[in-house]
């Protein structure tokens, strides 16, 4: 009798999450992980910030029995993310907005494919060229094709805006369109704001399902400045879809916390597609869990704890600013022959570093320095400890 699984294949290594699995199996003493999107303060450390320390300090001096939550999750939760990404908006305040916690932005954006595809199982999907590794495969294993629309130049080492929207512009209606709203990943080439109105106006043009992905707000330029793309589709009165992350921002990647957020027209409207949200949560994993949430809760509906909040994110924005900047002007200063000034046009947590996957690989091989085949590293991984070490060996590769 054969095995039940004898036909199963071994599946491919995920291209980040193996990355760090190699990592964590190199011997080298002197490795460094560039591959993995995690902020690390100024010591590799991965940071605790005290406004999650003072929220859980408050939460175990308070215990409470942990009973299922909603399917939608933390109530307060959902308006709390809702007032953070949509503000003091005419959609907020009018109901039309539909929030339910979810599983991190993994979890908001298959939650939202799931959804799209009930809605319309023909529709076409468009990610960026590139983007994140997994939204390519999360929308395929909704069931959606997925193709791309242009996005990153490497002759000018920035964002191809007249091929993004020419290809927009020529999209079918209904076809669904994957954005970042800021801190692009992988390449940290962000639109500007003169660029938004063009995508918007496509969008809205050929009538398009935008779904923005939004996990990295306050790690470009603000809180205000990274949600800008929000704010243009709002104004433009189109619905639209928005996936929240607070794995980076609160430094909870171990709890999954995030959320999506849908636009619609009206409240009514809104209550029928929430319905419809429960009811992919429910025959997923039924209703979230409460702790993460309930730390984001406690500090987004806290003046003292926003604030605090609000300050330390400074400062990690701060700190990968001031990396960005001593990463090329180190790479001059080390004999480099590229110019080094897209590094600090970039924002976000990554860099398209400029090299090809084998250059990467000899990265690993010879120095022990991980990074994405793609040529992304994570500029947030960089410290004064470890910089050296990278730019001698990305000069040495080059």
């Amino acid at each position: 009798m054969s095995s039940l699984f004898a036909a199963v294949e071994l599946a491919p290594r995920d291209p980040i999450l193996g990355l760090n699995e190699q990592f964590n199996a190199d011997p080298n003493p002197a490795k460094v992980n560039l591959g993995v999107g995690v902020y690390f303060d100024e010591n590799g450390k991965l940071p605790l910030l005290r406004c999650v320390q003072q929220a859980e300090q408050a939460m175990a001096e308070a215990p409470k029995a942990r009973n299922y939550l909603p399917i939608d999750g933390i109530a307060a939760y959902d308006a709390a993310v809702q007032k953070l990404v949509f503000g003091d908006s005419a959609a907020v305040r009018d109901g039309r907005i539909a929030t339910v916690q979810a599983l991190g932005g993994t979890g908001a954006l298959k939650i939202g494919a799931d959804l799209l595809h009930r809605m319309n199982p023909e529709a076409k999907v468009l990610i960026s060229s590139p983007s994140w590794e997994n939204h390519r495969a999360l929308f395929e294993s909704a069931g959606f094709v997925v193709s791309s629309y242009p996005y990153y130049d490497p002759a000018t080492r920035g964002v191809d805006v007249d091929g993004m929207v020419g290809a927009l512009e020529q999209a079918a209606p209904g076809t669904i369109v994957v954005l970042h709203a800021c801190c692009h990943n992988p390449t940290g080439c962000d639109l500007l704001p003169a660029d938004w109105d063009r995508v918007v106006a496509a969008v809205q043009s050929r009538n398009l399902v935008a779904f923005i992905d939004m996990a990295y707000q306050g790690f470009g330029d603000g809180i205000a400045e990274d949600g800008a793309a929000v704010h243009r589709f709002l104004e433009a009165g189109v619905g639209f879809f928005v996936s929240t992350s607070f794995s980076k921002s609160f430094s909870l990647y171990g709890e999954r916390v995030g959320a999506l957020s849908v636009v619609c027209e009206s409240k009514e409207e809104a209550g029928r597609v929430l319905s419809q949200l429960k009811r992919v949560v429910r025959t997923n994993y039924s209703n979230p869990p409460t702790h993460g949430a309930q730390i984001v809760t406690n500090v987004l509906t806290s003046p003292e704890l926003r604030a605090l909040w609000e300050d330390e994110l400074a400062g990690m924005r701060g700190r990968i600013k001031k990396m960005r900047a001593m990463l090329a002007e180190r790479l001059q200063a080390a004999g480099s022959t590229m110019d080094t000034s897209f590094i600090t046009r970039q924002r976000g947590m990554f860099s398209y570093s400029g090299l090809n996957a084998a250059q990467m690989q000899r990265l690993r091989d010879e120095f022990g320095v991980y990074g994405v085949d793609s040529g992304r590293i994570c500029v947030a991984a960089l410290n004064e400890g470890n910089i050296d070490a990278v730019v001698a060996a990305m000069v040495k590769v080059a």
